[in-house]
C-alpha cells in the first residue's frame, strides 16, 4: 500500500527546507561539470593556500616503507570511499605502521611539481580508483542475475515470506552487514531497495534511501569483524604506543560496540524510513519510471511463475556449488583462501580480500543457472549480452568517475583536507570542557572532517595520533575513541558529494523518476544524517556513561 502524502499546507518548517534544498540541489550542472568546477576550485585555492605558507605539524601514523610499486598483489581495504587507499604489495602489518612527526603543507597544484603530478598521474588516478573496480567485477554477476530474472523472483519470494512491517528493517540490516563485503552493498542492495518496495505498492525511490542509509551512513559498524577494522586497529595501536608502549588493543576492540549500534542504527533508519522519508515522497507516479525500471515491475504470468519455480531450484544447485567451492579452498588448514603465514581465514587473509570476487562469482553462477532453469537464457550468447548490457550502462558513471578520481587526487595531493583535519583538531584539543563534551566534541568533529574527507582510514591515520594519546591522559580508553570515532564517520557519507557512490544512487534513482538529480537525493537524505547524527551520539554517550564494554576486554575507563 502505497504511503499517503502529506499535503502541502501541513507540512513544517524542516520539511519546506528539505524542498528548498532539492530545488537548489537540482540547479546544479550535471555531475561531470561539478567534479571539473571542484577541481579548478582545488587548484586555485591550493595556490593561494601554499603561497601564504599555510601548514601544521602534527603526529601522524602510516604505513613505512611503503609498498614496493612493482608488487602484482593489490591490496584494497575493505569498505573503502576513496580511492588512493588502493595500495600495491602485500596489506601492511601492525608493525610496518609507524608513528612520525609530520609537517603537513599545503601543496601548490599549479607550481612545475603539482602541473607534473597533474599531467602525470591522470591515468593512475583513474587506475587506482578502487570504486571502478569494484563495480564492473560486481555487475558482471549482479547484471547477469538481473537478466536472467533471478532478482526479481528472490524480491518475490522475499515479500511472500516475510511481514510487510519488517520489509524495511530487513533491507537496512543486510545494508548494515554488507560492509563486511567491501562496497558491494552499494551495487546489490541500493537497487534491490527500489524493487522491493515497488513490489508492495511503495515509493521504490523510498527503498533506495533507506537501503543507500543502511549502506552507507551505518558503515562504520557490523556484527562481524571487517578488513577495515584490522587498519583501524593497527594504527590505533602506534597511536597509543606514543604515550604506553605496553598497551596494546585487539581487533575485537569495538565487537559488542559494533552489535549494539548495527541494531540501533538499523531501528533508527528504518522509523526515519517509515514515519518521514517515506511520508514526504509520497505515492509513486509510474509515469516517472524509464523503461528498464517498468520492466522490472511487471508481475510474472501463472506460466513464468512455474519457470521461476524451476530457475530458483537451479539457482539453489548453483549457490551451493559456488559455496562448496569456497570452503573447500577456506576451512582446511593451509588452504589457499587462509593467510598464508598465520592461517587466519579473516583478518586480511585472501578469503577477505576476494570477497567482492566471490559474490560476482555466486551472482552469475546462480544467475546462469536461474536462467537456464526458467528458460530465460538458452546459452552462452545470452550470458555474455547480459553481461555486456548491464556494463554498458555504466559508462556514463564510469567518465564520471574520471572526474571524481582527479578531484579526489588533486585534493589529497594538496593536503588541504589535512590541514583542515588537524586544526579542527587542536582547536578540540585546546578547548576546556568536560570529558563527556569533548568526545561530543570528537564525534561532530569527525562528521564534519567526513564531509571533505570521506575514507575511513584517510582521517583515522590524521586524527589518531592526536585523540588516543589526548583522552589517555584523560583515562580514557583508546576503545572509547574508536566508538566515537565510529560514530562520526558515517552520517554524512550520504549527503557529500565526495562520496564516489552518490552518483551511482542518482542514477538508480532516475530510473524511477527521470526528473530527480542530485538534489533529490541529498534533499532525501538529510533526514537520515540529521537524525543518525543525533540519536547515535545520544546512544554512545548513554553507553559510555552507563560503562558497557566496548567489546570483549575493552572497558570504557582505564
Amino acid at each position: 500500500m502505497a504511503v499517503t502524502k502529506v499535503p502541502a499546507e501541513k507540512r513544517g518548517v524542516i520539511q519546506r527546507l528539505l524542498n528548498g534544498v532539492e530545488r537548489a540541489g537540482n540547479k546544479v550542472p550535471h555531475p561531470a561539470v561539478m567534479f571539473v568546477a571542484l577541481c579548478l576550485l582545488v587548484i586555485v585555492v591550493s595556490a593561494i593556500l601554499a603561497w601564504t605558507d599555510v601548514s601544521v605539524t602534527t603526529e601522524v601514523v602510516s604505513p613505512q616503507p611503503p609498498p614496493p610499486p612493482d608488487a602484482n598483489y593489490p591490496y584494497y581495504p575493505g569498505g573503502s570511499i576513496v580511492p588512493d587507499l588502493a595500495t600495491t604489495g602485500e596489506p601492511p602489518g601492525a608493525a610496518d605502521y609507524v608513528p612520525h612527526v609530520e609537517t603537513i603543507a599545503v601543496q601548490d597544484l599549479l607550481d612545475a611539481s603539482g602541473i607534473r603530478f597533474m599531467f602525470t598521474s591522470f591515468v593512475d588516478n583513474f587506475n587506482n580508483f578502487s570504486a571502478v573496480g569494484v563495480i564492473i567485477i560486481a555487475m558482471i554477476g549482479v547484471g547477469l542475475a538481473e537478466e536472467a530474472g533471478l532478482i526479481g523472483a528472490l524480491i518475490r519470494r522475499i515479500v511472500k515470506v516475510a511481514p510487510r512491517a519488517t520489509l524495511t528493517f530487513i533491507i537496512v540490516l543486510a545494508g548494515m552487514i554488507s560492509s563486511v563485503a567491501s562496497d558491494a552493498g552499494y551495487l546489490v542492495l541500493v537497487p534491490l531497495g527500489a524493487v522491493v518496495f515497488r513490489s508492495i505498492g511503495r515509493n521504490p525511490i523510498a527503498g533506495i534511501a533507506a537501503a543507500f542509509a543502511g549502506v552507507s551512513a551505518g558503515f562504520g559498524v557490523n556484527f562481524l569483524i571487517t578488513p577495515v577494522d584490522g587498519i583501524v586497529t593497527e594504527i590505533a595501536n602506534e597511536s597509543i604506543h606514543l604515550v604506553d608502549p605496553a598497551r596494546t588493543i585487539s581487533v575485537t576492540h569495538n565487537l559488542y560496540w559494533g552489535i549494539g549500534a548495527t541494531l540501533f542504527v538499523t531501528l533508527v533508519i528504518t522509523l526515519v524510513a517509515e514515519f518521514w522519508v517515506g511520508r514526504q515522497l509520497g505515492q509513486f507516479d509510474d509515469g516517472e519510471m524509464s523503461g528498464d525500471a517498468a520492466a522490472s515491475a511487471e508481475e510474472p504470468t501463472a506460466q513464468a511463475k512455474a519457470a521461476e519455480a524451476r530457475g530458483l531450484r537451479m539457482a539453489l544447485f548453483g549457490l551451493l556449488a559456488v559455496v562448496a567451492i569456497v570452503l573447500l579452498a577456506l576451512l582446511p588448514p593451509g588452504s589457499p583462501l587462509r593467510d598464508p603465514e598465520t592461517g587466519s581465514m579473516f583478518n586480511d587473509s585472501p578469503f577477505m580480500d576476494s570477497l567482492i570476487v566471490i559474490i560476482m562469482l555466486i551472482f552469475l553462477v546462480a544467475g546462469w543457472a536461474y536462467g537456464r532453469g526458467a528458460g530465460t537464457m538458452t546459452g552462452t550468447n545470452d550470458a555474455i549480452a547480459a553481461i555486456t548490457k548491464s556494463l554498458s550502462g555504466l559508462g556514463g558513471l564510469i567518465f564520471i568517475f574520471v572526474l571524481i578520481a582527479q578531484f579526489l587526487a588533486y585534493f589529497n595531493y594538496s593536503n588541504i583536507a589535512q590541514v583542515i583535519a588537524v586544526k579542527l583538531s587542536e582547536a578540540l584539543e585546546r578547548a576546556s570542557i568536560p570529558t563527556p563534551l569533548l568526545l561530543i566534541g570528537l564525534v561532530l568533529l569527525v562528521f564534519v572532517v567526513d564531509l571533505l574527507l570521506p575514507g575511513v582510514i584517510p582521517k583515522w591515520s590524521i586524527l589518531a595520533p592526536i585523540f588516543i594519546p589526548l583522552f589517555l591522559r584523560l583515562g580514557v580508553a583508546p576503545e572509547t575513541v574508536i566508538a566515537g570515532y565510529r560514530v562520526g564517520d558515517g552520517p554524512a557519507n550520504v549527503v557529500t558529494p565526495l562520496m564516489v557512490y552518490l552518483a551511482f544512487v542518482v542514477l538508480q534513482v532516475q530510473r524511477w523518476r527521470k526528473s530527480a538529480g542530485l538534489g533529490t537525493v541529498v534533499a532525501m537524505m538529510l533526514p537520515y544524517t540529521l537524525v543518525l547524527l543525533v540519536t547515535w551520539t545520544a546512544f554512545y554517550i548513554l553507553w559510555y556513561a552507563i560503562g558497557i564494554p566496548w567489546g570483549p576486554g575493552a572497558a570504557v575507563h582505564l
